[in-house]
């Protein structure tokens, strides 16, 4: 554990939780908890870390947590509005409390947003409780919550990109592996400067994308199958690609996969992120993709070394360009009163 309570990577197996309380607890007058957890871009194997994809091939996503945060304050009180924070509280056996979220990135953006506030809001939770903030735990409790309360489809690697930060490479069977990929700072800056991530201003849909595509690879479609497998092994290069340093080989990776993701379901690409694409590849970019299940949200753009302006410039006339960092702590507390 490190000084916010933040659990060691490995293996994290899909158990019941033991998030959720039989004993109440009331929270204090004077109770109040600042927690914070990124959101991430997704390089690869998005899709893969989705049952039943995962449990019958085994999924890859390589991602990295991204400094532009979800924060969740818990005060006592009430009148809790976000519905996870909401279902959060129901399942914690707190009473007493008030959650309140603020988003440094746009609803709907394909950035694994959702996962950075649970993570946030369970984060605060542990910490009202006195109780260790366990990274792993709080990553699936965030999913169950989603998939049980909220009945929002999808995968893991949000999750775990919110509670653990950094450059990850994360395999998904019955288990989570969650394997940091260090990053020189080196490294870190030279892929800031060459992604460009742009948000299209059209808020993604996933869950009804989601469902339609894992119904094509249950039917066994060959296109699709073929895709899920080919985005895993790209993955797999760009968990590579990262580790050498390479950010050429990761933005010709990134070009790859966006051909296989874009061919799993009609309602992937848009008019927008085609436009964003195609404009980004005429001022020389070396790959792009949409964010996330996509249907609209971002596009990350990776430029060459000698042309990350202009294509910064040229992209900004299509959508909102979002500047970020990478995100090296994941969940933390940031002030904790009782």
């Amino acid at each position: 554990m490190d000084g916010n309570g933040h659990a060691l990577f490995g293996l994290a197996t899909f158990t019941e939780s033991t998030f959720t309380r039989s004993i109440e607890l009331t929270i204090s007058p004077t109770t109040e908890v600042v927690a914070r957890a990124p959101a991430r871009i997704d390089l690869g194997g998005g899709w893969t870390d989705v049952p039943p994809y995962c449990d019958r091939e085994g999924g890859f996503v390589c991602n990295v947590a991204i400094t532009r945060h979800a924060t969740a304050t818990l005060q006592a009180g009430d009148g809790t509005e976000d519905p996870l924070a909401i279902a959060a509280i129901k399942r914690s056996g707190i009473s007493g409390a008030r959650i309140t979220t603020q988003c440094e990135f746009p609803t709907g953006a394909g950035l694994g947003g959702s996962s950075a506030a649970s993570a946030a809001i369970l984060g605060a939770i542990a910490r009202a409780r006195g109780e260790p903030v366990e990274r792993a735990e709080i990553a699936e409790e965030g999913r169950r919550i989603e998939v049980e309360e909220l009945g929002i489809a999808g995968g893991r690697q949000d999750h775990y990109a919110a509670t653990h930060g950094g450059a990850l490479a994360l395999t998904f069977t019955n288990t989570v592996g969650v394997t940091p990929i260090p990053l020189t700072r080196t490294v870190k800056l030279e892929l800031v400067r060459r992604a460009i991530l742009i948000y299209t201003g059209e808020s993604r849909i996933s869950g009804d994308t989601i469902t339609a595509v894992l119904g094509a690879y249950e039917a066994g479609k060959p296109a699709v199958v073929g895709a899920l497998r080919r985005m895993r092994e790209l993955a797999i290069e760009m968990a590579a690609a990262l580790r050498k340093g390479d950010v050429d080989e990761l933005g010709a990776l990134l070009e790859e996969h966006w051909m296989h993701q874009r061919s799993l379901h009609p309602s992937i690409p848009t008019a927008r992120i085609d436009e964003i694409v195609d404009l980004a590849r005429r001022e020389g970019a070396l790959g792009a993709k949409a964010m996330g299940a996509s249907g609209g949200g971002c596009v990350l753009v990776i430029a060459r070394s000698d042309n990350p302006d202009r294509i910064r410039r040229a992209v900004s006339r299509l959508g909102t360009v979002l500047d970020f960092d990478v995100d090296e702590t994941g969940l933390t507390i940031l002030r904790s009163a009782n």
